[in-house]
């Protein structure tokens, strides 16, 4: 089999190393922001070392996005499994995650690395990961990491209430 093309983004968040660390690899954290936008999820296992699993439960909860998983023939919950390849603390992280939610696909591996490191007034975030088994589902993991990673940022930069400045 021919290696996947890699797909790379990057963010900068203004916050300490081991906050950005601590969202990466905590229960508490990976359930505040994790999955895209309409969707929750809820750890059911955590061990973060090399050769442990991150299993998590998510779930459509807003009403487009169950509406789009219904269309699709998607259940509105998947259980999902990473195996951690590399934690180094507070820099980087590597995973493989199994996508075996894909109808009428045979599982694989999406291969993943989280480099943290610090710039400037904050932190540096390279997110590297396998493509899918093709251009469909690579868009809609992009799309899914964008969204993900708006939540991510929208917790660490919380917006102001209405009519306060930022």
């Amino acid at each position: 089999m021919n290696p996947r093309r890699r797909i790379t983004l990057e963010r900068h968040f203004v916050a300490s190393l081991d906050e950005v660390w601590a969202l990466w690899t905590t229960r508490d954290g990976i359930e505040s922001w994790w999955g895209p936008d309409g969707f929750a999820v809820r750890v059911l296992k955590l061990e973060l070392e090399p050769g442990g699993q991150l299993r998590y439960q998510m779930t459509a909860t807003a009403p487009q996005q169950v509406q789009f998983m219904k269309r699709a023939n998607l259940p509105l919950t998947t259980l999902a499994t990473v195996t951690y390849c590399e934690v180094t603390p507070p820099t980087r992280l590597s995973y493989v995650h199994l996508a075996d939610f894909i109808p009428s696909v045979e599982p694989y591996d999406v291969q993943t690395v989280v480099e943290l490191s610090p710039a400037g007034t904050g932190v540096r975030m390279v997110l590297t990961f396998d493509a899918m088994h093709d251009e469909l589902w690579t868009q809609r993991a992009v799309m899914g990491w964008d969204s993900q990673l708006g939540r991510l940022a929208a917790l660490i930069h919380p917006s102001p209430p209405p009519g306060v400045p930022r």
